[in-house]
Parts: C-alpha cells; structure tokens; sequence
C-alpha cells in the first residue's frame, strides 16, 4: 500500500529503490520474529548488524568513513519502512545513526577516522547519552561532570534512559565542562570498555521490549581529551542539532507502525462478520477508518516536508521537526490505538500484533523531547 502512495510525494527512484530494499529485509528478517522478541524481551542484535551490509550503519555519514552519504528525506523513507515491520528495532537503529552522525557532523577528521568506519559497519553500536535522572526535559541542567585532567577528562555522573546501555559499544555523552546553563556542556564519544563505566539493571518498560534501557554510570571515568566532538562548550548545540534529525527519525518510526497497524485494521474488518456482513460495511467504521487514512495521509506530508527543511537546512527546520515530531506521533498512537479498537476483543490479544504497535508508539511522544516541549519550542519560534 505504502509503496503507491509514497510515489505522489515525488520520492526519486533511487529513493523508491532504498524504500523497497529495506522494506523487503524488514519483511524478511524483521517482521516474522517482532512478536517473539518482544515477548522474550530479546535484543536482536545479529539482525540489526545485518542492516549493515544495507548501508543502514551511517545512513547520513560522509562516505569516506563508510556511511551511506544520504539526506534526511532519504533517512525518514528508511525508517518508515523498518518500523512497519518493528518500531522499536526501527528506532534502536535511529538512535545509532544519530550518534554516528555528530560525531561526523561535528568530530575533527581524526575522531572520525577513529570511530566511524566501526559505528557504519556496526561491529561497533552506539548510544545516544543526555537524559540524566534529574534533568529530562530540562536538559541543559545536566549535572555528569567532566573535569580536564592533562591529556584527559575525569568523568563523574548519571545518564538514564539509555537504549542499548550495557549492550553497546560506544556511547556519545554530554558532560558539563564548564560553568552553568548550555555554553558549559561539552560532547565526549565514550567507549564501553574505557575503566570507570558501569550499567545499572535493565529497565522494565511498557514497550520497546526488544531494546535494552538501563542507565549509565561514570566514576572516574578517565576519557582521553581528543575524544571531545569539536571543542569544550559545543555540547549543547550538538546535542540539539542531532535532536532535530532525531525527531524526524522517531515521527518516521510512529508513521510505520501507524501505517502496519492500520493495514492489520483494514484486513481485519473485511473479513470478520457480525449481524450478517463484514463489519467494514458498517458505517460508524467506516468513518473511522476514513480519519485514520487521513491522518497517515497528513503525517506524510507533514514529516517529508520537515525533512526536506533539514536537508536544505532552512533558518526554521527545527521549528518544523518540532512541529512534525508533535504531530505524528501524537497520530501514530492514536491511529495504532483506534486500530486495536477496531479489532476488538481480539485486539487485546498478543498474536496480531496490534498491542504491541500501541506499546512501542507510546513511548514515542516521550523521548526525543517531549511533545509539551515540542509545543513550547513551536511556540518560540512563532513569538521571536
């Protein structure tokens, strides 16, 4: 369905050829074992290295280091198609490619030499670290300390809610360097192995059953000084600069799995029967399935334009992932829970896959900023 569609969005060829050769791997490899991984809370880290070989490593990193070299319009077609098969796989690989990407964006030549030729092939996975127990929304608050030591940082502090803690290899972290307030925040590409890093226990969650979540600890850290992304004090902007890509990444993982559950919907009512036909005869349905069309219909709009705003790096991109970040995950959840309800009883169940789509698209109005900060930033750039 989503392959008509996406051509009225003038996708170029070589756009609807990535769209198919992910969406057949998600089909493949993905979408058979969701289910399954979800319910043993399996990380399923053998097939999301096998997006590798697919360019899916560094999808917005220089080629010269190994990364795919594409724009963000190309990124949320990607993700797009992974997340109908699993948004939290989809989402886990999102995660990957935005650390990867500041450490190309922002990194000195030879930090990217250093670490991203393994973050693109994936023999090395990598975090994104900036939500603190005491600092979420407020994150420039962050308190993890980073003290310059000769040709080294000591790093003390917390990070929580950090997908792939424990499992990853590399974690791209924001400390504080200096004063207060965000000209005192610096970023650090951190490897799991350096001594001092440690992982609480894994978190126990509503959704996004198949990624590890659990917070990272720094006690003495000791990091070498070359391992900062550009100089002391640039943190901050890195870290917002990434979120806007981020945005977009985490509204295209909402907008495939709105789409799957949707599909799953429109199947379901055409062959199940009440009071002597199927009951996608009924009008009050049909009705709702016409708004949730809509509603996909104008998340795609919305989201693709955002994208190309950040691929032509427009003055107003962040106000637009802003905007489509609010928009379509708010609709993503709300279309996969109309879709369970469509289902009825059977929705609830397991085995069609419906709940889990509710589950793992909740969290998406959450993370990434939360969608009342989403409103807040939209509101600033509209009141400046």
């Amino acid at each position: 369905m989503v392959d008509a569609q996406q051509e009225r969005f003038g996708l170029t060829e070589e756009q609807r050829a990535i769209q198919e050769m992910v969406s057949a791997f998600a089909a493949d490899r993905v979408a058979p074992n969701a289910i399954e991984w979800d319910q043993k809370k399996h990380f399923p880290v053998d097939v999301i290295r096998e997006t590798a070989p697919l360019g899916l490593g560094g999808i917005y990193v220089g080629d010269d280091v190994g990364g795919s070299a594409l724009g963000r319009l190309d990124a949320v077609v990607i993700f797009e198609a992974l997340a109908q098969a699993c948004p939290a796989f989809s989402s886990f690989i999102s995660i990957h490619n935005m650390a990867a990407w500041m450490i190309d964006e922002f990194g000195s030549q030879e930090l990217r030499e250093r670490f991203l030729p393994g973050i693109t092939s994936m023999e090395q996975i990598a975090s994104y670290c900036l939500t603190e127990p005491g600092s979420g929304s407020d994150a420039v608050a962050l308190k993890t300390r980073a003290v310059r030591d000769g040709d080294s940082y000591v790093v003390n502090g917390s990070k929580q809610f950090i997908s792939g803690a424990g499992m990853n290899d590399i974690y791209v972290t924001m400390v504080r360097t200096g004063e207060e307030g965000a000209s005192g925040v610096s970023a650090l590409v951190i490897p799991k192995d350096t001594p001092g890093i440690s992982f609480g226990a894994q978190e126990a969650k509503m959704g996004w059953h198949i990624q590890p979540t659990a917070q990272v600890n720094f006690d003495n850290c000791r990091v070498p000084a070359e391992n900062c992304i550009n100089h002391e004090g640039m943190g901050f902007k890195i870290a917002m600069a990434g979120l806007d890509g981020g945005r977009l990444n985490i509204a295209a993982c909402s907008l495939g799995g709105a789409q799957s559950a949707f599909d799953k919907a429109v199947a379901y009512t055409s062959e199940r029967k009440a009071f002597g036909k199927t009951i996608n005869q009924f009008q009050g349905l049909q009705f709702k399935m016409a708004d949730m069309a809509t509603e996909l219909e104008a998340s795609r709009l919305l989201l693709y334009a955002a994208a190309n705003k950040l691929d032509q790096k427009a003055f107003d991109a962040s106000k637009w992932s802003a905007m489509a970040k609010r928009y379509v995950t708010d609709a993503g959840f709300d279309i996969a829970n109309d879709a369970l309800q469509l289902f009825g009883g059977y929705g609830y169940l397991a085995d069609y896959g419906v709940e889990k789509l509710v589950r793992d698209l909740r969290v998406h109005q959450i993370l990434e900023g939360t969608n009342e900060i989403m409103r807040v930033i939209i509101a600033r750039n509209l009141t400046q």
